[in-house]
């Protein structure tokens, strides 16, 4: 018979154990989720900067007026920035694990001689590949990049 005037019963430290690995579970369950979202969030940021630059060069070629090639390929462009960070971490000598994508921009070697471009992407010069990633960036969009454009 419990003593009503005594401490309470010890509790089961396996029990004890048992919520404290709960609590843990569901913190980082919830961490997960909460990165999760915030990965999602940037990434329908950098399909409207894509749009948006896109529109904004559509706009500029109907009204007439011309972009200068060298504007299209400089990093100053935000979406080509956005890109760069997302694909390689804006390294111009970034090689895939699997070797098929190579460059500040993660060009394959079909893409990059399609643009011109001789030889390894990524031991080409930061300013070619910024140049190259710019005229494709005009002919196709962010359609290029599926996952960071």
């Amino acid at each position: 018979m419990p003593n009503p005037g005594g401490p309470p019963p010890a509790e089961d430290s396996s029990d004890r154990w048992r919520q404290s690995t709960d609590r843990s579970r569901a913190r980082r369950a919830f961490a997960g989720r909460r990165r999760r979202r915030r990965f999602r969030s940037r990434g329908a940021l950098l399909s409207l900067v894509g749009v948006l630059a896109v529109s904004a060069v559509g706009a500029g070629a109907a009204s007439g007026h011309q972009v200068a090639p060298s504007s299209a390929g400089s990093t100053s462009n935000p979406t080509l920035e956005a890109i760069a960070l997302c694909e390689s971490g804006g390294d111009p000598t970034a090689v895939s694990p699997d070797g098929l994508y190579r460059g500040k921009y993660q060009f394959s070697q079909e893409t990059w001689e399609s643009l011109g471009g001789t030889g390894d992407p990524a031991a080409a010069p930061e300013s070619v590949q910024d140049e190259l990633a710019g005229q494709l960036l005009a002919q196709a969009g962010t359609s290029p990049w599926p996952n960071c454009g």
